[in-house]
């Protein structure tokens, strides 16, 4: 089932005190698009997982199945990532 897919295919490391987290974990459910949410305060050792993908420690760190990612993303950014992707109409 595509639910399944995209719960496994995107994943999202963040933390419930990052206000752009809070907002991008939002749209994803607002979006109705399933993530793979990876709380780096209860996965402390995620953290160095996120660095090394972002190259950065900023947050939050949202990898999509095309093996790109972003950090940090507007809402812009991540609306026009998941229509690239088609997770999203056009």
């Amino acid at each position: 089932m595509a639910n399944t897919e995209e719960r496994t295919a995107i994943r999202m490391y963040g933390a419930e005190w990052c206000g752009d987290c809070r907002r991008t974990k939002r749209q994803f459910s607002d979006l109705a698009v399933d993530v793979d949410y990876i709380d780096l305060e209860a996965e402390p050792a995620a953290a160095d997982e996120a660095r090394r993908i972002s190259g950065r420690t900023n947050i939050p760190v949202v990898v999509y199945p095309d093996g790109t990612h972003q950090v940090e993303p507007s809402n812009a950014e991540v609306e026009a990532k998941l229509r690239e992707l088609a997770i999203l109409g056009a």
